[in-house]
């Protein structure tokens, strides 16, 4: 019964977007069938890059290939941070601001390098450098002592002009620092001024945060920096997820027409990741948070033609643990098993061995784990970091 009623889900979804002409506003942004510069069908690479990124594949162990999975959080020990990236093969870090304080900025960057050193395949090392409430850069003086303004504040001044002119210089800031990701634009569109996410939001409408995503993502990638589109498919004015479940009870229609719609232009813009949220959209999944919904991601990969990297946002984050724990599971299987490529935060010291226990047992399919580990590094690649 169960199968039955997520089959129906999906069809509905699938029939809800190829008929989301409805909106002429929408297609007048974006359509959602066109082709998009995404990068990761193998079709689009030329065989000197297959050739390598399988073969590099095919010489991988599943040990590694787990560990490429991971996005880490770091906790500011340098040491240890060191000694995982290697010893776990850890696809990717995460740089909070224990990592950019009490120390010198060429101390910062040796650390850096030595992540990167100890990384066989090269290393994802990424921040939350949105601007405003959310920066991590300027932790530390000696390291940038300049001011980063939310986005909505350059909009306000200066408009998308502006927008463009400073996601540049922070790519190029990050690059020279060598962190070669950002988790951002934030593409939520919050309308309640007490939304907790609206401070991190651009503060405009569906229509002008749909213009001014593909601005961001092209100029942060076009310094060579991943960007990530986050929180899919939108908080809206919902609650804090970071502290328990939040449930929205939106008309997937209206989901289609509004609140995807940035979502759609940074796809077609050809954004390097997205991050899932995880919140309850229950007009797609009643029960399920987005990050670990089957019938969410179907949505992003088969009705809005989204091929690159996904990301689970943070795995230890409240919402998630209460629902691993009533289910007596973790939650990275159950994210894997939904479909990401990435497990951002997540005890990977203690569930790699489970992860891989699951893959030998066919819980979770190889060929899907081998897909994942194939985006992650066709995005090492076109970073320039890949080994």
């Amino acid at each position: 019964m169960k199968h039955k009623l997520l089959s129906t889900t999906l069809l509905l979804i699938g029939t809800l977007f190829i008929l989301s002409g409805c909106s002429h506003s929408a297609n007048k942004i974006v359509k959602t069938n066109t082709k998009t510069k995404q990068s990761s069908s193998p079709k689009k690479h030329n065989k000197k890059k297959i050739d390598k990124i399988t073969r590099i594949l095919n010489k991988m162990t599943l040990d590694e290939k787990l560990g490429q999975l991971y996005f880490a959080h770091s906790t500011g020990n340098f040491d240890q941070m060191k000694q995982d990236v290697k010893k776990y093969h850890l696809g990717g870090i995460t740089l909070f601001a224990p990592d950019f304080t009490n120390r010198t900025h060429a101390k910062f960057l040796n650390e850096i390098r030595a992540y990167q050193s100890n990384s066989k395949f090269g290393l994802l090392i990424a921040t939350d450098q949105e601007g405003g409430t959310v920066t991590r850069i300027d932790s530390n003086s000696q390291i940038s002592k300049r001011h980063f303004p939310s986005p909505a504040e350059i909009y306000q001044q200066s408009g998308l002009t502006g927008i463009r002119k400073e996601d540049s210089t922070v790519a190029k800031i990050l690059r020279q620092n060598g962190i070669n990701m950002n988790f951002a634009p934030v593409a939520d569109v919050a309308l309640n001024k007490d939304s907790f996410i609206y401070k991190r939001t651009l503060e405009q409408d569906y229509q002008t945060t749909a213009k001014y995503i593909p601005i961001a993502v092209k100029a942060i990638q076009q310094e060579h920096v991943a960007s990530c589109l986050k929180h899919f498919p939108g908080y809206g004015d919902a609650a804090d997820t970071h502290t328990g479940f939040a449930q929205i009870n939106k008309p997937l229609l209206k989901y289609q027409t509004n609140d995807l719609l940035p979502f759609k232009t940074g796809i077609h813009a050809g954004v390097d990741s997205i991050m899932v949220s995880h919140i309850i959209i229950k007009s797609i999944d009643t029960t399920k948070p987005a990050s670990l919904s089957p019938a969410v991601h179907y949505l992003l990969r088969h009705s809005l033609n989204y091929h690159n990297i996904i990301i689970t946002d943070d795995l230890q984050m409240g919402a998630i643990t209460q629902y691993a724990n009533k289910y007596h599971t973790i939650p990275d299987i159950l994210a894997l098993k939904a479909g990401n490529d990435m497990l951002l935060g997540g005890n990977y010291r203690a569930n790699i061995p489970i992860i891989k226990k699951a893959v030998q047992n066919n819980e979770i399919n190889i060929k899907q784990v081998n897909q994942s580990v194939e985006r992650i590094l066709r995005l090492k690649e076109k970073l320039g970091i890949l080994r």
